[in-house]
């Protein structure tokens, strides 16, 4: 990350950043797609607490070969509009973070291919060769992803108030609060109702003039 900007973008990465639940994909390799697809639908939309739904989905991806992961990889699509929202904050002046309940495993592939300054997320333990079924350290849960935004910001120099936080999760609200607009993008209900602004189009481009 630059040591100072003009402003801040934090992005969420599953279903923002990129298209795909990260954590969906890892499940289809270990044929426990439509469980975790459930417990994470009911995490996104706030019904339950996002570590503890994490933990049990994390839990069934036990076994998982880490050498899948390539194929997990391969398959994430970046979100329509990505790059060129991050080329033009780069292009003003600004950073670009990205902070996760997803995984590290994932996002050191997929987040400096697409132009991202700094990014933080989950990391999952290995055993084996393969997923031991629980996350290795802090789980980056909402008060985390705040604590993020606020802690990149001071870093880089950047007031709270020129600093943008975009996601689609109840997971995100916190950050999203914080941060100085903040973009309910791809979004559920709750964090809709919340947000100071909405992209209900799933194309990151529509941020661009929001940028300062």
């Amino acid at each position: 990350m630059p040591t100072s900007a003009r402003f801040l973008v934090v992005l969420d990465a599953d279903s923002t950043l990129i298209r795909n639940e990260v954590i969906q994909l890892i499940a289809d390799e270990a044929a426990r797609g439509p469980e975790v697809a459930a417990a994470t639908e009911a995490a996104m939309r706030g019904e339950v607490d996002f570590a503890t739904s994490l933990r049990s989905r994390v839990e069934a991806l036990r076994g998982v070969p880490v050498a899948a992961l390539r194929r997990v990889i391969a398959r994430v699509e970046p979100t329509p509009g990505v790059r060129a929202l991050i080329d033009t904050v780069h292009a003003r002046g600004g950073a670009v973070g990205v902070v996760s309940g997803g995984f590290h495993e994932v996002l050191d592939a997929v987040a400096p291919a697409l132009g991202v300054d700094q990014w933080r997320a989950n990391r999952l333990a290995v055993a084996h060769g393969a997923l031991a079924g629980h996350v290795d350290g802090e789980i980056v849960d909402a008060a985390a992803k705040a604590a993020t935004l606020l802690r990149w910001a001071a870093q880089l120099d950047v007031p709270p108030a020129r600093t943008i936080a975009i996601g689609d999760g109840a997971n995100d609200l916190h950050m999203m609060a914080r941060a100085g607009l903040g973009i309910a993008f791809n979004a559920k209900p709750a964090v809709r109702e919340r947000a100071d602004l909405v992209v209900a189009q799933v194309d990151l481009s529509e941020v661009i003039p929001l940028l300062p």
